[in-house]
């Protein structure tokens, strides 16, 4: 990625947060957990005491297992862990805050797509000697990079893709997955020939969900960005959304379907391929009421245009990062120990599927006999990439601005050539702000 010159002001705009925002943060404090650290990211950064900041310690399901991890730690180390955390759908702004206020210290758990925002802060440690240590793939390691510099070690790294139903294919006598965009619209009718209400591909149409539309203008060769130059608007994503718009005029995908609707059609036996992360197979699975689904699920790598072309994929996952200052230097071994300990991270897949983001992690027998995460890691996370605009603080806007325009043309109201021209011209003015 490259530096795309944004202010902390700026950074601070993607989350709704102005000077305002700023000013108001001790009032926002009054937010956080009980065992935050609230002192400023100055101090002794050989102190052996830390903060770990993770939205996953506020989730049910993911808590027991950092709670183990954090656990042994102390026991280990002879040290204290002060658990910090925030909602996923709060994280971001809160973390932001604090950070811009110097009351965040230790390792701060990210989303991939949120580090060269949090990177542009200033407050990051560079863990490029410690990455290099760390065994990680190339893709993970590279998620965790920005502007040149290792802002985060890899924790767990995927993609976003697309899951394919063998049952439903074999109903409707396709024997292989389809691997060009030509292959895949002939698979799409043949699916929608064996009648019940099938969906052939549920895919994303709802605006809060479109920006899953980027990979297909990839696949149709449109870059996004080229340099500082936004790309949409060009016949290839132009192609792209003529090409979704067929689909769902021919009702091979359908109307108002998001992640959470994809899922339930897939679950329900009503959608034969659909995108999603690579923890989708087990959401998805523990929520349909056929016990077989899991068996009948595999990972498909997205069609092409052009035999020979890469599959695209959006990469998927999460980094932990060290804020420069009090218990840096304990902190970092943490994040390396929680990131690449063999034990660790294989415990960790045992009790939430979340693939590791080293070469050892993935051999190892707990991951590696799994077939459907080997699989997917090998067909889709290879070749995924992360998004060109992730690296500018309106990224949610990007994204919006171009579903909006996707979506008008799904429903009629704009033209392919007309919808792309206005998106390209709304996401380049959005990255000028």
């Amino acid at each position: 990625m490259t530096t795309s010159g944004i202010s902390r002001r700026g950074a601070l705009r993607m989350f709704g947060i102005g000077a305002l925002g700023v000013a108001g943060a001790g009032v926002l404090g009054a937010c956080v957990p009980s065992g935050a650290n609230t002192s400023s990211n100055g101090g002794d950064t050989k102190a052996k005491n830390f903060d770990f900041t993770s939205w996953s310690l506020n989730e049910e399901a993911a808590k027991p297992a950092l709670e183990k991890i954090i656990a042994a730690w102390e026991e280990d180390q002879k040290s204290k862990i002060r658990a910090v955390s925030y909602p996923y759908n709060e994280y971001l702004s809160q973390l932001t805050l604090k950070l811009s206020g110097g009351e965040t210290t230790g390792a701060v758990h990210l989303d991939i797509s949120w580090l060269a925002a949090v990177a542009q802060m200033g407050k990051l440690a560079d863990l490029g000697s410690v990455a290099a240590k760390g065994g990680y793939t190339d893709v993970a390691r590279g998620s965790g990079e920005y502007d040149g510099t290792q802002y985060g070690l890899p924790w767990n790294t995927g993609s976003i893709g697309v899951i394919a139903n063998s049952a439903l294919l074999q109903k409707a006598g396709i024997k292989q997955h389809p691997t060009t965009i030509e292959e895949f619209e002939g698979a799409l009718r043949e699916l929608k020939g064996i009648g019940g209400g099938v969906v052939p591909y549920a895919a994303a149409t709802k605006v809060a969900q479109l920006k899953d539309i980027f990979p297909w203008m990839q696949t149709f060769g449109c870059k996004l960005l080229d340099g500082e130059k936004v790309t949409i608007g060009d016949d290839a994503s132009v192609d792209a959304v003529t090409w979704y718009k067929k689909l769902h005029d021919a009702k091979l995908i359908a109307a108002d379907v998001d992640r959470f609707d994809a899922r339930a059609l897939f679950g329900q036996g009503k959608a034969a391929f659909y995108d999603d992360a690579i923890v989708g197979k087990g959401v998805t699975a523990a929520q349909s009421e056929d016990k077989a689904l899991a068996d009948a699920m595999q990972p498909m790598p997205r069609p092409v245009l052009r035999p020979g072309d890469t599959p695209q994929a959006l990469l998927w996952g999460g980094v932990i990062a060290i804020v420069k200052g009090e218990g840096q230097d304990a902190a970092t071994e943490f994040a390396l120990h929680t990131t690449t300990d063999p034990a660790t991270t294989a415990d960790y897949f045992a009790s939430n599927a979340m693939p590791p983001s080293t070469t050892a992690g993935l051999a190892d027998p707990k991951v590696a006999d799994d077939e459907f995460t080997t699989e997917w890691t090998a067909k889709i996370t290879r070749t995924a990439t992360g998004s060109p605009f992730w690296q500018f603080a309106q990224n949610a806007q990007i994204e919006e601005a171009v579903a909006k325009q996707v979506q008008a043309v799904l429903v009629g109201t704009s033209k392919p050539k007309d919808a792309m021209k206005q998106a390209g011209e709304e996401v380049a003015a959005l990255i000028k702000r």
